[in-house]
């Protein structure tokens, strides 16, 4: 069974959802994959993870380093979940870029090259949003494109970190707006 809630955040209405398990959704209103994988047969009720999340969310939008990672619960296929791993170690106010996270996922799979397109279709695809830090991927010349929240979101959050934006920019053209 899975069970929803709802955060507000000073950048909107967020929408929780977890299982037994853990924390399995984290989606931004009008997100581009809003709810994707909710179950339809849900209930919303507040369960002990939802705590937790919230404590998190509540650290994080004060500009606080959470420091701990909530009980989460990623469903997705084994590449997406490579990807989202390497997503939860990207260190808090740091960034990475796409290519870089290509070259680690083939390097563990023995590849000379992994394609940084396939990457960023698995970030994309990430159900738990902020936690598993997917705003925390720019590409490789800076640009900040590809976040589903939104790229008006992807650069909050970022300044909220207190990354530094000066070599990073959002695109004014592009397929990944």
């Amino acid at each position: 069974m899975q069970y929803t809630a709802t955060y507000l955040s000073p950048l909107g209405k967020i929408l929780l959802a977890a299982d037994d398990i853990g924390l399995t959704g984290l989606w931004f209103d009008g997100e581009k994959f809003y709810a994707k994988n909710l179950a339809p047969e849900h209930e919303e009720k507040e369960v002990p993870v939802f705590g937790e999340v919230k404590h998190w969310l509540d650290l994080y939008f004060s500009g606080t380093n959470p420091g701990f990672m909530p009980p989460i619960h990623m469903i997705g296929s084994t590449f997406q979940l490579s990807v989202w791993n390497i997503l939860k170690q990207i260190p808090y106010c740091e960034t990475t870029t796409y290519g870089e996270i290509a070259k680690q996922i083939a390097a563990s799979r023995g590849k000379e090259r992994m394609s940084a397109q396939a990457v960023g279709g698995a970030v994309g695809h990430n159900e738990i949003s902020i936690i598993i830090p997917c705003h925390r991927v720019v590409g490789r010349n800076g640009s900040l494109t590809g976040y589903a929240g939104g790229v008006d979101k992807k650069v909050r959050l970022l300044t909220l970190e207190g990354v530094n934006m000066s070599d990073l920019f959002v695109p004014t053209r592009g397929t990944a707006l």
